[in-house]
């Protein structure tokens, strides 16, 4: 019996000590309470390993230790919400250990969160919530089912008799539907200036905007033909252009001026940020563009475009600017520092919220 025992625990002994050891657990990123962040990523394999991100001015390098865990702290980071990556032999990928990732079509990086000592406008508050929900419709313009994201805010009731405005928040050209909340937060900075009293509480709509391998001036129909009507039939919204608005960004802001522009008796209010207009919808549109500026002014309640001064779109964006100024649309100029940044989508957008309704 006894021989047998010794036999077994042998056999187990050396089925154990036969299993590969575990990889070390891995934490990234980890913010620390100087806003130090400090990035991870096991690999024994890697020859080089680095993180990117928009909060550093160029890659910087990570190293190994004996488990075989790369790692590098980064000077403290200001408050705000930021893409990154990891940069393995020269292959660019997402943070494994992160499951906050950045929602885009081309690229695959993940968040880093920075908290700041007081809750920033994005943040998550103690404060009344709205939803985010799901939906399907069938475009006939495009002959397919697609997708939107809806938040409907604090204390919405289908049943109930009150009706609300909407905003169409359009995203930039490799993002998806997601990348205004999970990247933009416009759910908790509605959230949170609703709360503050500083925006009317309202229906913002988010669409996908891209409709490959349909031409990019496809998306203009299907959003006016389809996208309104759906929200309007199964939403209670007010239904005139006072009670609607339109905004996006990059892709997502040239389109907001190729369909704000051209149905301005639909759209109150223009929030166009940081736009790509580089297109032959944009061009077919403005090109030899003669509007009645007298007329187009009573119904633009509010027009705006937005942009930093080190976006690499900034001198487009002055053109276009100055080529509404000269055909006497009255435009509304929101010039700020950085880049072509979602950091500053949620500044734009969070200046937008407080304009519109009002």
């Amino acid at each position: 019996m006894k021989s047998h025992l010794i036999i077994a625990l042998l056999f187990t002994v050396g089925i154990v000590s036969g299993q590969p050891p575990r990889r070390p657990a891995v934490s990234s990123p980890d913010v620390h309470p100087d806003h130090r962040v400090t990035f991870r990523y096991f690999s024994k394999t890697a020859q080089r390993v680095s993180v990117s991100g928009e909060f550093l001015k160029a890659p910087l390098k990570m190293w190994r230790d004996t488990a075989g865990v790369w790692s590098v702290t980064v000077p403290p980071v200001s408050p705000d919400i930021y893409p990154y990556s990891f940069w393995i032999d020269s292959v660019q990928i997402a943070d494994p250990n992160n499951t906050y990732l950045f929602a885009n079509e081309r690229f695959k990086r993940s968040i880093l969160d920075v908290p700041g000592d007081k809750p920033l406008i994005h943040a998550l508050q103690n404060v009344p919530h709205g939803k985010v929900s799901y939906h399907y419709y069938p475009s006939g313009t495009l002959k397919s089912v697609r997708s939107l994201l809806i938040y409907t805010p604090p204390g919405f009731d289908h049943q109930s008799k009150k009706k609300y405005p909407v905003l169409y928040l359009i995203h930039g050209g490799s993002d998806t539907e997601e990348t205004w909340t999970k990247v933009g937060r416009a759910n908790l900075i509605a959230d949170n200036l609703i709360a503050q009293g500083k925006a009317e509480p309202m229906i913002i709509v988010m669409p996908y905007g891209n409709v490959r391998p349909h031409a990019m001036a496809d998306f203009t129909p299907d959003l006016v033909n389809e996208v309104i009507p759906y929200v309007e039939n199964h939403f209670p919204v007010r239904k005139d252009s006072r009670h609607r608005a339109i905004a996006g960004f990059s892709v997502g802001g040239g389109q907001t001026l190729n369909i704000g522009l051209t149905h301005p008796d639909k759209f109150a209010y223009i929030c166009s940020y940081a736009p790509y207009t580089a297109t032959d919808e944009f061009k077919r549109n403005f090109g030899n563009w003669t509007p009645d500026a007298h007329v187009m002014n009573k119904q633009l309640k509010r027009f705006t475009i937005s942009v930093g001064t080190d976006d690499f779109l900034y001198e487009s964006v002055k053109q276009n600017i100055a080529m509404f100024n000269e055909k006497k649309i009255k435009v509304d100029p929101l010039i700020v520092s950085g880049g072509h940044t979602w950091m500053n989508c949620r500044l734009f957008l969070t200046h937008s919220l407080q304009q519109i309704f009002k």
